[in-house]
């Protein structure tokens, strides 16, 4: 009961965002000084009578009002039709489906990854607070809060790549290969992964580590520890399953964070996956294409968002029996 009124609230809610970002999407494509038409003409543009680049512009529906052309686009995408993307020459379905896949794949592996080494180095620190291993891993976490993705990206690929020569240093296979196996493919996810599970892990040891001195003082661990408990059991039994109960709410709203991570992440290692998407969109005015990905991107917060409320009637049984009640 408890979860479907959580998901209709969270429907309910979303509406009505969705309508507000995908207008505000049009209203400021519609300020922009940045020509479409030119952008998509190139060096073309030098040459095009200006008779033709009307032309193109009232074939896009560029010349019409703003009201008009949001009504227009949100009738398509009721019918789903998302339009054709206008850089890549393809139908803007087909771009997406080709490229999300790989944005799945790597942002789920660096999300366990995230959640695997956070945990365990967060929980450690905090074991072990104000000794040297305490000091390493939040000496390593502020500084890698303060450290740009692309950087460390870069970073990753001087010192693995051009360095050591251990791992590829960027692409989905090697130059010469013609087909995708997944010995290849591990290979090169390997890097992708492990810097945006670094990138994105400092926040959450850093919280991990907080909730759990705090939740070590509660008197519910010295009861667990003077009842003869060993401290293994008292730290992950008690203390890091109430220090965790915070930590799923918070993690649903970093979920914005983590998709600007992506982004970069691709970027730097050229991975085909959506996220890189949308840079090569924005960088060619291509509307069609960045309209959709905007789109996609506010509903992976709202679905990050959902998921971390139904996680936590989950992890908390007193929220499913206040919700019934």
């Amino acid at each position: 009961m408890t979860w479907a009124r959580i998901v209709l609230w969270r429907l309910a809610f979303a509406v009505p965002l969705l309508l507000a970002v995908t207008f505000g999407m049009f209203a400021l494509a519609k300020a922009s000084p940045f020509d479409p038409v030119r952008q998509y003409l190139g060096e073309r543009a030098m040459v095009t009578g200006p008779e033709v680049m009307a032309e193109i512009r009232a074939n896009w529906g560029l010349d019409r009002p703003l009201l008009e052309q949001y009504t227009t686009w949100l009738g398509n995408l009721l019918t789903g039709e998302l339009g054709d993307s206008r850089s890549m020459r393809l139908p803007v379905a087909q771009v997406i489906g080709e490229r999300l896949g790989w944005t799945l794949l790597v942002v789920g592996c660096a999300l366990v990854v995230m959640l695997a080494a956070g945990l365990t180095l967060g929980t450690l620190a905090a074991w072990r607070r104000d000794s040297w291993l305490d000091r390493l891993v939040t000496g390593t976490a502020f500084t890698n809060e303060a450290a740009p993705v692309f950087w460390t990206g870069l970073l990753a690929i001087w010192v693995f790549s051009v360095t050591l020569g251990w791992l590829p240093a960027g692409g989905l296979t090697d130059a010469a290969a013609t087909t995708v196996t997944l010995p290849d493919l591990a290979r090169h996810m390997v890097l992708p992964v492990l810097v945006l599970a670094f990138s994105q892990s400092s926040w959450l040891l850093l919280f991990v580590r907080e909730s759990v001195i705090g939740v070590l003082r509660e008197d519910f661990v010295t009861g667990a520890r003077a009842r003869g408990l060993r401290e293994r059991t008292v730290l992950l039994r008690h203390a890091l399953r109430s220090a965790l109960l915070p930590f799923i709410t918070i993690m649903g709203a970093r979920v914005p964070e983590l998709v600007t991570g992506a982004i970069l992440v691709e970027s730097v290692f050229s991975w085909p996956g959506v996220a890189e998407t949308t840079i090569k969109a924005a960088l060619a005015v291509d509307f069609p294409l960045l309209a959709a990905l905007t789109l996609l991107a506010t509903l992976a917060v709202v679905a990050g968002n959902l998921l971390a409320d139904l996680a936590y009637t989950v992890a908390d049984p007193r929220v499913r029996v206040l919700g019934v009640s």
